[in-house]
């Protein structure tokens, strides 16, 4: 089976499981008489996944505070693209054919090649940057590389004068995403390639699955092996995350302002997602 490539598309979206189904990804928190607004994300999308449903718009509508991930206009910034490309590419002279087997360095060339994708330019970056470029790539070719629910609502907070909060710091994410893969550069690459074929179904799928609510299936889809089979990538990804943003969320309950925390859908669910941790902490938690 193939295995690890399901980290790409599940990391792009940022899907995970939660064993319910129901009317969509947003959730209302209360507590003492105050509330947040928690919305599961996409980070890509095509045209026709707008309108986004329903619930978004109420928790858009309630809040005057949006909360993200990191500040997404920090990342269009020389700083952080120069950040990014020394984490994620080779400094020293290597390319990802001096860390790449042979075979997969040719099977990944002739992909590049049937594809159109300049080898030149490419060669520096590591495979878990190599990885996500191909697959952003494929997803802008077919037409499904979109702007996001967080982008979107990035855009529209700005027109409506609402205030902004994050979670990250943009270093902290380019730590996250230089470690994906790591220690399975070969299997990454190549799982990559083998399934890109497939790519439009699966993404198609988890789409389905995070607006309609369906955890179960979106479980199946985009986070079982993951979980099963690299559990310390999405440890790293997933639950390190999550605590350490719990102590942000739960200090919003402190102030009289209604905050929408927007972040991917994966860190909302599961058994140790943050909806779950809120629950346990005796906040009432009402899925929309």
């Amino acid at each position: 089976m193939n295995k690890l490539w399901k980290i790409i598309p599940a990391f792009i979206l940022l899907t995970f499981s939660y064993n319910s189904l129901a009317d969509s990804p947003v959730w209302k928190v209360t507590k003492a008489g105050k509330t947040v607004y928690l919305g599961g994300t996409v980070h890509v999308l095509s045209q026709s996944d707008y309108p986004l449903p329903k619930a978004f718009e109420t928790a858009y509508a309630e809040a005057s505070i949006l909360v993200f991930e990191m500040d997404m206009s920090e990342s269009q910034t020389l700083q952080f693209q120069q950040a990014m490309m020394k984490e994620l590419t080779y400094q020293d002279g290597r390319t990802y054919a001096d860390e790449l087997k042979p075979e997969t360095v040719t099977k990944l060339h002739k992909y590049m090649t049937d594809r159109g994708v300049p080898i030149e330019g490419m060669n520096v970056f590591k495979p878990a940057m190599l990885s996500m470029a191909l697959t952003m790539l494929e997803l802008q070719r077919l037409g499904l590389g979109g702007t996001g629910v967080d982008a979107f609502y990035a855009d529209r907070g700005l027109n409506d004068s609402k205030t902004f909060k994050y979670l990250e710091k943009a270093e902290e994410q380019i730590a996250y995403l230089a470690n994906m893969g790591k220690g399975h550069e070969d299997e990454l690459i190549n799982y990559t390639l083998n399934d890109m074929d497939k790519l439009p179904q699966v993404m198609q799928q988890m789409k389905d699955a995070w607006r309609a609510g369906d955890g179960a299936k979106l479980y199946e889809v985009g986070g079982k092996e993951w979980q099963e089979e690299f559990p310390q990538s999405y440890d790293q990804l997933i639950n390190i995350r999550n605590n350490n943003w719990m102590p942000h969320i739960e200090h919003y309950f402190t102030d009289d302002e209604i905050e929408f925390v927007l972040v991917g859908a994966m860190h909302l669910i599961g058994k140790d997602g943050v909806i779950k941790q809120l629950a346990a902490k005796g906040y009432q938690v009402t899925q929309l």
